[in-house]
């Protein structure tokens, strides 16, 4: 696969070897710890899990992202990122050991949340240094290789991270000491990852001090001004606008559909027992194949993109979801489910490697830093608004028609959107 032989290619650079090792280790350990707090809040035993519940639990680990990820860099370009990587994964580390030791003293579920959103705040601002480090340890040749490799190695650690840790939950005798076992292992991974930022010096990964701009309030003012500009920079090019909107509402329906999964793995596909771990196995499939979805547009979006364009392809997209989803999803049976999960993995992902593309190239290069820090708040921040719309439609066993019928409709109106905007713009 050409991913394959991309990866030997960066290999060959010792900081991106040991950047990349980093990588992996912190995003594992991301998959290990959401997977816990997922299997905690919807597998508890002591709780019938409601869908408010998962939406507050899918708001912890995704609003701070949206909320610190544009400042992010204000800090990352003050502080050595290598020293960002290590002290970040080590203080991940203790705050999941205190999260593990909240889950064996079942503490009020808020306090539970607290120390999750810790571990997920501190997380974007590694995703982010590893980001602005890239480019002190490849050649600018190969920096667009390495942008394209890295965070889909990350991708695949982070889904490996969520398997090992439904493999681990279902191997541990149910109850809350399973949770805190899982949550554990994502401590020790945490550990690893910071150990091994250790093996990079500490200057190599910048900031070089003489390009610091050295007051914090004019730095954040300046990240405001950016992305109000990048905003209105983005109103001009109607091209990446409409390929902004349509990712945004078809994560959305990623999201509420994601929302059902859980509700249908929890109080319809259970086993009958109070851990649900027949649910769970389900649901542990359903995240397998989601991710094989996932991969397979990575292998299919530049052949398919070849003969229809970016817009196209997202249209077709769209148009395949809005037909297939509630003929799979209107059964709520495990089997048709499951194939559903693969084909919106794949279509989502197709759509965003296709956004991606469309706004790298139709946004100027002075502005695109800004704009994908806005793509990335509207993409976590539609999730988390699925998740709220979710847990008002849904009842308790998952089975809502007018959740799924409101998805197909929010999917054709997006297909039939772009289809009409690529006639009147060609």
């Amino acid at each position: 696969m050409p991913l394959v032989g991309d990866l030997r290619n960066l290999l060959q650079f010792p900081g991106f070897r040991r950047l990349l090792a980093v990588r992996l280790l912190s995003q594992l350990a991301d998959g290990v710890f959401q997977v816990a707090l997922a299997t905690h809040v919807v597998f508890s035993p002591q709780s019938e899990t409601s869908a408010g519940e998962i939406a507050a639990a899918m708001a912890v680990l995704l609003l701070p992202y949206s909320v610190l990820g544009p400042f992010a860099g204000v800090l990352l370009d003050r502080w050595r990122r290598r020293q960002v990587l290590l002290f970040g994964n080590l203080l991940r580390a203790v705050l999941a050991t205190a999260t593990a030791v909240l889950l064996l003293a079942q503490v009020p579920q808020w306090l539970f949340y607290l120390a999750a959103l810790s571990v997920t705040g501190v997380n974007r601002f590694i995703l982010a240094g590893l980001s602005a480090s890239l480019p002190r340890v490849v050649d600018e040749e190969r920096l667009v290789l390495g942008n394209s490799v890295s965070p889909t190695a990350g991708t695949v650690a982070a889904t490996a991270g969520g398997g090992v840790a439904f493999l681990v939950r279902l191997a541990v005798p149910a109850g809350p000491g399973a949770d805190a076992v899982v949550v554990l292992l994502g401590a020790a991974v945490y550990l690893l990852a910071g150990a091994s930022a250790l093996r990079m010096k500490p200057g190599l990964l910048g900031p070089d001090p003489d390009r610091v701009q050295h007051r914090v309030g004019v730095a954040v003012a300046s990240t405001v001004r950016g992305l109000a500009a990048g905003l209105h920079h983005l109103s001009r090019r109607p091209t990446a606008a409409r390929a902004l909107t349509a990712m945004t509402v078809m994560r959305f329906c990623y999201g509420a559909l994601t929302v059902m999964v859980l509700m249908l793995a929890r109080h319809s596909w259970g086993d009958g027992t109070g851990a649900g771990e027949q649910g769970l196995r389900w649901l542990g499939v359903a995240v397998v194949v989601s991710g094989a979805g996932f991969l397979a547009a990575a292998v299919l979006t530049p052949l398919v993109v070849g003969r229809l364009s970016e817009m196209g392809w997202i249209a077709l997209c769209a148009a395949t979801a809005a037909v297939l989803e509630p003929a799979l999803a209107l059964t709520f049976a495990p089997g048709p489910i499951l194939v559903a999960a693969f084909v919106l993995g794949l279509v989502t992902q197709g759509s965003k490697i296709s956004t991606d593309t469309i706004v790298q190239s139709a946004v100027n290069d002075a502005y695109r830093g800004r704009v994908f820090a806005l793509y990335d708040m509207l993409f976590n921040i539609a999730f988390v608004g699925a998740a709220g719309v979710a847990a008002l439609m849904l009842p308790q066993d998952g089975h809502s028609e007018a959740l799924v019928a409101t998805i197909a409709v929010l999917y054709v109106l997006v297909a039939f959107g772009l289809a009409l905007g690529r006639r009147r713009f060609t």
